[in-house]
């Protein structure tokens, strides 16, 4: 069965998504400090250097129904890490957040011939499905460190 939403690239030129996708962050990492509206909006900016970022939206009917970014960490070691993403909490349990992950994951295995992708997760048994390996020792506050290589 085909899902009802689509995952696209969030286009800088378009401000209601790009609204949208910071509320939705802002909204599901809730620490003002590290994750202020300012802070989210300029990790939003797509980059195109060397340490690249790109970011997906999960969209149906217009509304951003989730949000998730890729980013260059080193270029010289070909590591990538995902980050900043969220799904809308009554979005949840609908495949949507595995699908954003897989493109995202798609997409760096399209542009680079080889490399290596970090994240950081309370969910390492989602990330384990897709062939991640959970760095040892690595845990703290329930958070995994999670390596995929490819």
């Amino acid at each position: 069965m085909k899902p009802d939403f689509a995952i696209v690239p969030l286009d800088g030129g378009d401000p209601a998504r790009q609204a949208a996708s910071i509320a939705l962050l802002e909204g599901a990492f809730g620490d003002p400090e590290r994750y202020s509206q300012e802070r989210i909006a300029r990790e939003l900016v797509p980059d195109d250097s060397l340490l690249y970022r790109r970011f997906f939206v999960a969209v149906r009917d217009g509304q951003v129904l989730a949000v998730g970014g890729i980013k260059a960490a080193d270029w010289a070691t070909k590591t990538h890490l995902l980050y900043l993403s969220a799904v809308a909490a009554d979005q949840r349990g609908q495949g949507i957040g595995r699908a954003l992950l897989e493109t995202r994951l798609a997409w760096v295995t399209g542009h680079f011939a080889s490399g290596r992708i970090l994240v950081s997760t309370a969910k390492a048994k989602r990330f384990r499905e897709l062939g991640f390996k959970e760095i040892r020792g690595s845990e703290i506050a329930g958070r995994h460190l999670m390596l995929y290589r490819f």
